[in-house]
């Protein structure tokens, strides 16, 4: 199978599980990273993209959000919203759709981790968004936004909890009356491509989280606590 054919299906997964036609060229050009455009000769990358498609998911929950919940202060309806375009929420979606795998980075990404890095993932999000309102208009893409972000709508607590999770996870052990949160955290691999895992023990329940980062395996591990703990699982 040549490099064109095979990108073309994993370009058809990738649609199907968006749910939405995207022209292959915007969809291949969302995918691009930075780091694939810069080894590959300064190539066009996904950052126009993103810019567009940041503003596509941001009217799209603010108008979801106003018209949904008119029982909401406007500091109420700014909470809810920055916790569902939050970098740790659209990385959630994106992990939910495998996004990691579809990504084109360069070399020194890929060893870092970059395909499972919150940020990238996030930022490619946008991208689909923006590709997506290219290729289809303005009620293709806010449609694709509101079916993907529907259960961060549904349970705003959680994704304010994944914003910071290490503060939610103490506040809700201090609630509860337990001890505050022990995190334990160990490595593994070589320095270019480190793997950290962290466990933390809260009252009776321990959870362990991993990511490429201390920070981001504790971080890992307290949302998964917080979920147990407040019974999100």
């Amino acid at each position: 199978m040549t490099d064109v054919a095979a990108e073309r299906n994993t370009l058809s997964d990738l649609t199907q599980k968006l749910g939405v036609d995207i022209d292959p060229e915007l969809l291949s050009l969302a995918l691009t990273h930075r780091s694939w455009a810069y080894e590959n000769g300064q190539v066009p990358h996904n950052e126009r993209l993103e810019f567009l498609g940041d503003s596509v998911l941001g009217l799209a929950v603010t108008v979801r959000l106003f018209t949904g919940h008119p029982e909401l202060e406007e500091g109420a309806l700014a909470k809810r919203r920055a916790s569902v375009v939050s970098t740790v929420a659209l990385a959630e979606i994106a992990r939910g759709i495998g996004l990691g795998a579809h990504l084109k980075l360069g070399r020194g990404e890929i060893l870092t981790g970059g395909r499972d890095k919150d940020s990238i993932l996030a930022d490619t999000m946008e991208a689909i968004f923006g590709a997506t309102y290219l290729s289809n208009g303005s009620d293709a893409a806010t449609g694709l936004v509101l079916r993907l972000v529907e259960p961060l709508l549904a349970d705003p607590e959680r994704y304010g909890a994944a914003m910071d999770p290490k503060t939610a996870l103490q506040e809700l052990a201090a609630h509860a009356g337990l001890l505050p949160p022990a995190y334990e955290v160990t490595s593994t691999g070589p320095d270019h491509d480190r793997r950290f895992t962290a466990t933390v023990t809260v009252g009776e329940l321990s959870a362990e989280g991993a990511g490429t980062s201390k920070k981001h395996a504790e971080m890992a591990a307290a949302l998964t606590a917080w979920r147990a703990l407040s019974g999100r699982a």
